[in-house]
Order: structure tokens, then sequence, then C-alpha cells
């Protein structure tokens, strides 16, 4: 997996099971996001793909 799809996975798995209402395991975004960072990915990088799916609806 690349640092780019890694960022994209966190980004997704993190807007689907995050959030005041998470209905669902938390580490499951936790997990996604350690895996895109320990292949270079910063919190910004994942923040900004997080605007960038919500902004395109996904």
């Amino acid at each position: 997996m690349t640092k780019e799809e890694a960022v994209s996975e966190a980004a997704r798995e993190i807007l689907a099971h995050g959030g005041p209402y998470c209905l669902t395991d938390p580490h499951i975004g936790l997990r996604a996001m350690g895996d895109a960072i320990a292949l270079g990915a910063t919190e910004d990088d994942i923040k900004a793909e997080m605007g960038r799916q919500r902004e395109a609806g996904q």
C-alpha cells in the first residue's frame, strides 16, 4: 500500500467510524491512521483528505 492509498483509507475509515455518535469500534479508524502515519503521512495529510472526501460526498 502506498502512502496516498493509506491516507485515503484512513480518512475513509475515520469518517465512517468516528464522530460523536460512533457506534462501532473506534480503533478501526485509529488503526488505519496508524498505518498511514507509519508510511510517512502526517495528521495534516489525513485531515486534508477527510476534507476532500467530505466535499466529494464519499
